[in-house]
């Protein structure tokens, strides 16, 4: 497994360990000039749970991979938080600024792959 594919998973595990919800990868690599290869896109209920997650993803990657994130933002009021690993950037949301935002949307050119929610 390559290493951009492998500090996904963590950064997916991370997510789930903390009930992160309706995660999407979006694949960038055949878009040009983005300002990374992959976004992980996930949610939480409320701004504990979004810092809570913002941690764990931290953790599981720091723990398994020894690699830290080069910048956090966000984290003061916690609806949005964006997490640069440089290869790949997590974007953890409140769900109406999720909605609001819809990164989704705006890369919709990208390969998007769902994740099941663990429930």
């Amino acid at each position: 497994m390559n290493e951009t594919k492998e500090l996904i998973l963590k950064i997916q595990e991370g997510i789930q360990e903390k009930k992160g919800k309706n995660i999407i990868i979006a694949d960038l690599t055949e878009i040009d000039e983005t300002i990374c290869n992959y976004f992980v896109i996930c949610q939480g209920n409320s701004p504990s749970q979004v810092i809570a997650i913002v941690e764990s993803i931290k953790d599981s990657v720091r723990d398994n991979l020894n690699i830290k994130p080069y910048a956090i933002d966000g984290t003061k009021n916690a609806q949005w938080v964006a997490i640069d690993y440089n290869d790949v950037i997590v974007h953890i949301f409140l769900p109406e600024t999720r909605e609001f935002y819809n990164l989704e949307h705006l890369w919709a050119d990208a390969k998007l792959t769902v994740i099941e929610d663990l429930d």
